[in-house]
């Protein structure tokens, strides 16, 4: 039988704890065998969990008979000890695997371990963990991502697509499809950790040259606009006006107009039943195709399926 063992942390996200252990344990395999067992470690007999306290039965040491150990987001990103950080590296030097739900991903990235791999984590975290470990390459696009040994997941909901990726890949589609619909969960979900994003334009100091035009952007961005017009309304030439948005907001005018109507068009999607080539037209694309190529650059999915997502019925 595969032992999973989850590790709960001081701080440990009850969300987070909760879904691999009713995730494993109630797989089951086409005969009605339990194909995993779970245990609950800590590395101390009391860990605080926010609302609650538990206590885990099993100790670090439990961790060296795991198959595969899960590492639980922490609702604060504190300093993993020592002796964690060293039971992970054993036991990911005897081959174990080890997978992350939300900013546990922080955790197993203090053992070195994701070193020179492709990571991700809750896209709130995203940038955090990118500039405490720069030796990783995190993306916070997706909901997960399987490196063989070490896999990592984005926040809540993410860490259900994380075991059911693992399940998939022990016991194939078949027991992996059974636990998503006692999960009340797809298989697959489209799109990424993407379309979850809030998308706000880059911070500009209050009171620079460049806040009026940006309000002015904003308030302008369904016409069609140039760069050369832009530059005309800022009063600027094209070189300088270019240059101050490097500086001031990391990117060119005319990326920041389609960010801008990329939001906006988030905003028609949620709010209206407006057709989506309406809505193209309504921010300022020149064509439905060309908004639909842009919002699934930006926002990690269509239009269409952005909005079944996130409009109530």
């Amino acid at each position: 039988m595969h032992t999973v063992a989850v590790l709960a942390l001081d701080g440990v996200i009850p969300f987070d704890l909760a879904t691999p252990i009713e995730v494993f344990t109630r797989t089951r395999l086409p005969d009605g065998r339990a194909p995993y067992r779970v245990r609950v470690c800590g590395a101390t007999p009391t860990v605080d969990a926010g609302a609650f306290s538990l206590a885990p039965p099993w100790g670090l040491d439990a961790l060296a008979e795991a198959d595969t150990i899960v590492l639980p987001g922490r609702a604060e990103i504190l300093p993993t000890p020592d002796d964690v950080l060293d039971a992970l590296r054993a036991a990911a030097g005897a081959g174990t695997r080890i997978a992350t739900i939300c900013t546990g991903a922080f955790t197993l990235a203090e053992t070195g371990l994701l070193d020179g791999l492709r990571a991700t984590t809750h896209w709130v975290a995203a940038g955090a963990l990118a500039a405490r470990h720069p030796g990783i390459d995190v993306d916070p696009d997706v909901l997960y991502v399987d490196n063989g040994q070490f896999l990592t997941s984005a926040g809540a909901a993410a860490g259900l697509d994380l075991c059911l990726h693992l399940i998939r890949r022990d016991h194939g589609s078949a027991v992996a499809a059974d636990a998503a619909r006692l999960s009340v969960m797809p298989l697959e979900r489209e799109g990424g950790q993407a379309q979850f994003i809030v998308h706000d334009q880059p911070p500009t100091p209050r009171g620079s040259e460049l806040e009026p035009v940006l309000r002015w952007l904003e308030e302008n961005c369904a016409r069609e606009l140039s760069v050369e017009g832009i530059a005309a309304h800022a009063g600027m030439s094209v070189r300088t006006l270019n240059r101050r948005f490097r500086e001031q907001t990391g990117t060119t005018p005319l990326q920041w107009l389609l960010r801008a109507r990329v939001r906006t068009a988030q905003h028609l999607l949620e709010v209206t039943g407006h057709p989506v080539d309406r809505i193209a037209a309504q921010v300022g694309f020149g064509s439905p195709t060309a908004f639909r190529d842009r919002f699934r650059r930006v926002v990690g999915t269509t239009p269409q399926s952005y909005r079944h997502s996130f409009t109530s019925r």
